[in-house]
């Protein structure tokens, strides 16, 4: 009778995620022919092509797919036997999208008390905008993601977020311009729609003079002086302005999790269930969401790169490693 061996399936899953034999070989600390031979020997045994190989990276078959569903589900099992009859904490790996505004307010703090929990849980940051983010859960290359929903209402959301123009100044010289330039990211992002649907329906002129899908460029326009750009209020940095006088309101976004499997790991689930119990009641990593609109917003959140470093260290003084890809925004 012929045996799936795990360490085959669990290469294959990482293989799977990536989308790329020479990063999974990174990875899992195996050359990239040595894992080249084992999708051999599990193709072999399955009977099946699992991999389109191209010189840009693999990607599954449809006999991939299928396998890639049960070997994830086989592997958290095992986990979880193991864990369960030595008695020991939760173990392995866990992958994360998020969009960049969420985690330079949320994750210090989420990332922090996770690994104080599980500090043998090895945790893989992505991150992208919700548009990037759900392809990749949808091709299992990371596990769970928090994504923004244009309803805040939503029976699945777990945090309310408002949008808010944001400047060099509370009221800045550019309003009194007759068409006034925004700095936005992706035209598919839910900030660039609220954005253009407020100010059609106050049936004010502008123009989108600016695009960036990083957060640190929308930011550094609006330092700038030349455009009024968009955020979520917290993700507002301490030098720039909510701007509330002369222009429409924006909408509320929900923030929610979505995982790639309906059966997620163990580690998956921790995580998951750690992040709807904290992030409802938690505050931006400054203290208070409110922010003023005739004061800096100073007062409110610490800087981005200050965040960034606390959310690595908050893990690394627990022994989980993160890595951050892909930096864009939400």
């Amino acid at each position: 009778m012929r045996t799936l061996d795990l360490a085959l399936l669990r290469n294959f899953a990482v293989i799977a995620r990536t989308g790329s034999i020479s990063v999974a070989s990174a990875q899992v600390g195996r050359t990239q022919s040595a894992l080249s031979m084992q999708m051999q020997r599990l193709e072999a045994l399955t009977g099946q092509p699992l991999l389109h190989r191209s010189g840009s990276g693999v990607r599954l078959t449809t006999a991939g797919e299928k396998l890639l569903a049960h070997a994830e589900s086989l592997l958290a099992r095992h986990d979880d036997i193991l864990a369960d009859m030595r008695g020991t904490g939760l173990k392995g790996s866990v992958s994360l999208g998020c969009p960049e505004d969420y985690s330079i307010a949320f994750l210090p703090e989420l990332l922090r008390g996770f690994c104080a929990l599980h500090p043998d849980v090895e945790l893989r940051m992505v991150c992208a905008p919700t548009s990037e983010l759900r392809p990749l859960l949808h091709r299992r290359q990371i596990e769970m993601a928090l994504v923004s929903l244009p309803d805040p209402a939503g029976a699945e959301v777990i945090r309310r977020e408002n949008f808010v123009w944001v400047a060099d100044a509370a009221e800045p010289g550019i309003l009194d311009q007759p068409v006034l330039p925004l700095a936005l990211s992706a035209p598919m992002t839910l900030d660039h729609r609220a954005a253009c649907d407020a100010m059609r329906a106050a049936d004010r002129r502008y123009r989108v003079a600016f695009a960036s899908n990083s957060l640190a460029g929308l930011i550094a326009i609006a330092r700038s002086g030349q455009a009024i750009s968009v955020l979520t209020q917290t993700a507002v940095p301490p030098d720039l302005y909510v701007v509330t006088a002369g222009l429409p309101p924006l909408p509320a976004i929900g923030i929610a999790l979505e995982f790639a499997e309906l059966r997620p790991s163990s580690a998956a689930k921790a995580l998951g269930d750690h992040i709807r119990s904290a992030l409802p009641a938690l505050r931006s990593a400054g203290g208070s969401v409110s922010l003023p609109t005739q004061s800096p917003a100073g007062q409110v959140l610490a800087g981005a790169d200050a965040l960034a470093g606390h959310a690595e260290r908050a893990c690394s003084a627990t022994s989980s490693s993160i890595s951050q890809v892909n930096p864009a925004l939400a």
